[in-house]
């Protein structure tokens, strides 16, 4: 499914390949949409695309990876394809990211900045259940 969906954005997109220019537009990206920038530690990015005209975003890496968000203790796991239609301060119809809750995996659909301070940033799942953090527990590590 992420698989096809990147490939009907592809046309007029913008491309990069390579792990330190993947960082670095991953990193870019999400400053432009004022979303925490350590919301994505994906380390080992080969490919990463942004159709502007559509807002379909997608981020590939060789394998899937696990991040503990250590300020709230929570586990999130990231696909080989993570894809997202993105607008400022949020990500919409995500595809590739589930966040662990007790022992059970649920895949997150939308990550919303809604409050006017952006100090909270709520995760909902398909099935409309959210739960809300602080933005800063997303910040990269170090700062």
């Amino acid at each position: 499914m992420a698989s096809e969906l990147i490939e009907n954005n592809r046309e007029g997109a913008e491309v990069y390949h390579g792990t330190e220019i993947c960082k670095t537009k991953c990193a870019e990206l999400l400053e432009e949409l004022h979303l925490p920038r350590g919301l994505l530690p994906l380390g080992n990015l080969v490919e990463v695309g942004r159709n502007k005209e559509t807002g379909f975003v997608w981020l590939r890496q060789p394998k899937s990876t696990t991040h503990v968000f250590k300020k709230i203790g929570k586990t999130v796991s990231y696909a080989t394809e993570v894809t997202a239609f993105v607008e400022d301060r949020r990500m919409m119809r995500m595809t590739g990211v589930k966040s662990k809750e007790l022992l059970m995996w649920f895949s997150i659909s939308d990550m919303i900045v809604a409050d006017p301070e952006g100090k909270k940033i709520i995760f909902k799942t398909s099935s409309g259940l959210g739960r809300a953090f602080p933005f800063s527990a997303f910040e990269e590590e170090g700062n």
